[in-house]
């Protein structure tokens, strides 16, 4: 009897393979970083994961692909979906995303977390509320990384609202593809990439209503964006990218060379004023910055516009003073740079 021919397997489509692929690339940069995971005891290193899901297509399509690498035993792999308790049926949406981790051979777990709005809005006290649980998350498991799905689209609007605002060279850089211990592998990947990976393979997603809410000013730079690629026919998303990583370079180079220099400043409420004269202009506001910062001053409250009052008030070379957030000021003047609290009026 002739040997039975094993059904063929099906051919997996572009957009899944390039998902896989980013996840690979992005865990094999991070076990040569000196932080990385170790080697297991005969050299393989299996990195330990916490995948974050919302249920949309760039996080579905993130979870498909660490699933199968999962079972592969390359890599041990938790979903973690965070509800932010916003819409009635997010509590619902999380459970089925962590039912479909599950049926794909991960486990899974929802997280709560009560979101309240603030100062820097309600998309900022969510986004920090998510990263809080799922540091906390990956702490608990022990795991090495924790993966987000943010893609190139993502960054382009990122880097967009920067513009907008006015920000410096930081900002302008966007997000990074690692930040400590959380990594973004899919920042080379667009939108629309992660949307055809869960139509080839038959994945469910959930479209956020809030991500059609114009109040939102994302969801208003998101629209804006495609809008100015339809009119000017040009890859504005992928060039505003690129622009991140050139930024990201030179952030990079900056705030090391900042950080040397104004290590010993930290703290230290008067200094001679020659601990600022010498610096470039490039350097002298990020030191600036964190020695001010490293005093009390509320670092949500220091933006461009005042960072540049402080350097301009250094490099006036007499005497002045600027009133500082948190009934604080800075004082020039004989040589010296003095940060004191406020005088009280009577």
């Amino acid at each position: 009897m002739a040997d039975r021919i094993p059904p063929r397997r099906p051919t997996l489509d572009p957009a899944s393979g390039a998902v896989r692929n980013a996840v690979r690339a992005c865990l094999a940069a991070a076990a040569d970083l000196p932080s990385g995971p170790v080697s297991g005891a005969e050299g393989a290193v299996v990195p330990e994961l916490i995948v974050a899901v919302s249920g949309g297509a760039d996080s579905m399509s993130l979870l498909h692909a660490c699933a199968f690498l999962h079972r592969r035993g390359d890599i041990r792999a938790r979903a973690v979906t965070v509800d932010h308790g916003l819409q009635s049926e997010t509590a619902e949406v999380a459970h089925r995303v962590a039912a479909t981790a599950e049926s794909w051979g991960m486990p899974a777990e929802v997280v709560g977390v009560d979101v309240s709005a603030t100062d820097e809005g309600l998309e900022a006290a969510a986004r920090n509320a998510r990263y809080a649980a799922l540091e906390s998350a990956r702490t608990n498991a022990g795991a090495d990384w924790t993966l987000t799905a943010h893609t190139r689209s993502d960054q382009a609007e990122t880097v967009l609202l920067g513009l907008m605002r006015g920000s410096g060279t930081r900002s302008l850089a966007g997000m990074s593809p690692r930040t400590g211990r959380l990594l973004r592998p899919l920042l080379g990947l667009d939108r629309e990439q992660t949307e055809a990976a869960c139509r080839a393979q038959g994945i469910e997603i959930w479209d956020d209503p809030m991500n059609a809410d114009t109040a939102f000013a994302r969801v208003r730079t998101r629209r804006l964006l495609a809008g100015l690629e339809a009119e000017l026919g040009q890859p504005i998303a992928a060039n505003l990218a690129r622009t991140a990583d050139l930024c990201r370079a030179d952030a990079d180079y900056l705030d090391a060379r900042a950080a040397e220099a104004g290590a010993h400043l930290r703290g230290l409420a008067s200094l001679p004023l020659e601990s600022f004269t010498g610096l470039e202009d490039a350097v002298l506001g990020r030191v600036l910055r964190d020695w001010v910062i490293s005093l009390g001053v509320p670092a949500q409250n220091l933006g461009a516009a005042r960072v540049a009052e402080l350097s301009a008030l250094i490099r006036n070379g007499g005497r002045g003073r600027l009133s500082l957030p948190g009934d604080t000021e800075l004082l020039v003047g004989q040589g010296s740079v003095v940060f004191q609290r406020a005088a009280k009026a009577r």
